[in-house]
Parts: C-alpha cells; sequence; structure tokens
C-alpha cells in the first residue's frame, strides 16, 4: 500500500512523453494537482483482487510439485535446481491466471494520460474485451511475463527455502537467533 504510487507514477512515466514530466517528484506534483492525490492509488483494488488468486496459485502449485516429488523419489527435499523448476511451474501457471487484473490495474494506471475513463474494474474488463477481444486484450503481454516471471518466482521460492531448511538446521544444533 505504500509503494503503489511509485508504481502508479512508473507506469504514467511510461506512457507518457518524455517532456510530461521532469522526474519521479513532478510526476507526483503534477498528478497530485492535477487529478487529486486519490489517483495515485488508480488501479489499486485490482491489484490487491490480482494477488489473491497469483499466492494462492504459485503457493498451491510450487508445495504440491515439492509433495508429488517427494512422493516419487522419496527423498523428502529437493535439489537446489529442482526448486528452481517447480517455483517457475508455479510462477508461469500463477501469473497467467492473474493476468488480467494486471492488464486492468495498467489501464486504470494510465487512463488519465490516455484519453480513456476506465474507472471500475468490471467497466475497464469489458472495455478492454469489447475493444480489442480476450486474448489480445486481457492478455496482451503475458508472453514477457513468461519470460521474467518464473525465473524471480523460481528464485524467490528457492531463496526462502534453503534460507528456512538453513534456519532450521542451525535451531536444530542449538544455535538461537535474536
Amino acid at each position: 500500500m505504500l509503494t503503489y504510487p511509485l508504481d502508479m507514477v512508473r507506469a504514467r512515466m511510461a506512457v507518457t512523453a518524455k517532456e510530461m514530466y521532469s522526474n519521479i517528484m513532478h510526476v507526483f506534483v503534477r498528478i497530485s494537482q492535477e487529478e487529486g492525490v486519490k489517483t495515485l492509488y488508480k488501479g489499486f483494488t485490482p491489484t490487491i483482487l490480482g494477488v489473491i488468486p497469483y499466492a494462492g496459485i504459485t503457493f498451491f502449485t510450487y508445495e504440491t510439485l515439492k509433495k508429488l516429488h517427494a512422493d516419487k523419489t522419496k527423498r523428502s527435499q529437493p535439489y537446489p535446481y529442482e526448486r528452481l523448476a517447480f517455483g517457475a511451474c508455479a510462477g508461469l501457471i500463477g501469473q497467467s491466471a492473474s493476468y488480467p487484473l494486471d492488464v486492468v490495474r495498467r489501464r486504470m494506471q494510465t487512463a488519465g494520460v490516455i484519453g480513456s475513463s476506465y474507472t471500475t474494474i468490471l467497466g475497464t474488463m469489458r472495455e478492454i474485451v469489447k475493444q480489442e477481444g480476450i486474448r489480445r486484450g486481457l492478455y496482451k503481454g503475458l508472453s514477457m511475463n513468461w519470460v521474467k516471471g518464473p525465473i524471480a518466482v523460481g528464485i524467490s521460492f528457492t531463496t526462502f527455502d534453503v534460507t528456512h531448511n538453513l534456519l532450521l538446521k542451525l535451531h536444530q544444533m542449538g544455535y538461537s537467533i535474536h
């Protein structure tokens, strides 16, 4: 919630001519003065709603793949490269499921400068589908996320698991982390 306005500013800077804003602070000031401070949170609701299926699906997929792997191999812990693969699969599926809300968020963030009047999630979705269709509208740009996202999610899950297991081992050896 605290960093969301930075995402809004980034989206605005990405779709406007560089002459429109001189720096990040100028974007904040200009949006606040011309469109109101509330505009800095335009698209926040689809972001929060998109996190729910994304997080649920990625964690479920990652943990399910680890469990299936343990059942099949009889090893309690997968190797780091296996964790990376499981995280990549989880990220791919999670991002694909929640991507339409990401498109809606971006459209709502940039509505003021591209001359659109996207105000509600459903209204924005309807307008995108009407003008561009489902695949070319709500999933526009997904292929780029398929490159970046799985790598990032795989690394995140692997780093978390390896660190978590290391801390558990240290705790079992009697080391206390305070």
